[in-house]
């Protein structure tokens, strides 16, 4: 899932909803809403100066344990930030070869609908 940030939530809900996204859960403040489409994808493409690496972050809802994961990225030679608690779950994040963040979340819809 990539994560948009932007200066005005609201003005970028319903911009995407205008490209066709669906509204979906939210936080309670606002701060965070997700927009689900019938399909995704993610691409990987090289670096240029146009597009220089890190243009976008990720996040991925993991259905495993997150120490699992954790022990998988650092077989890998990746080295993870903690698991933590959040106000929606559990996360994890680590830099991708280029030094982005990556989040890896266990969601629990009912602490943050």
């Amino acid at each position: 899932m990539p994560i948009r940030y932007t200066a005005d939530v609201e003005a970028a809900v319903r911009f995407y909803r205008a490209l066709g996204l669906e509204l979906g859960d939210s936080s309670r403040p606002g701060t965070w809403v997700e927009l689900p489409a019938a399909a995704g994808m993610l691409a990987v493409h090289a670096a240029d100066p146009d597009n220089p690496a890190g243009l976008c972050q990720m996040a991925f809802e993991a259905d495993e344990p997150l120490e699992d994961i954790a022990a998988r990225l650092r077989e890998a030679g990746f080295e993870p930030g903690p698991v933590v608690d959040e106000g929606h779950g559990r996360s994890l994040r680590v830099r991708d070869p280029d030094g982005v963040w990556v989040f890896v979340n266990r969601n629990d819809r009912e602490l943050y609908t």
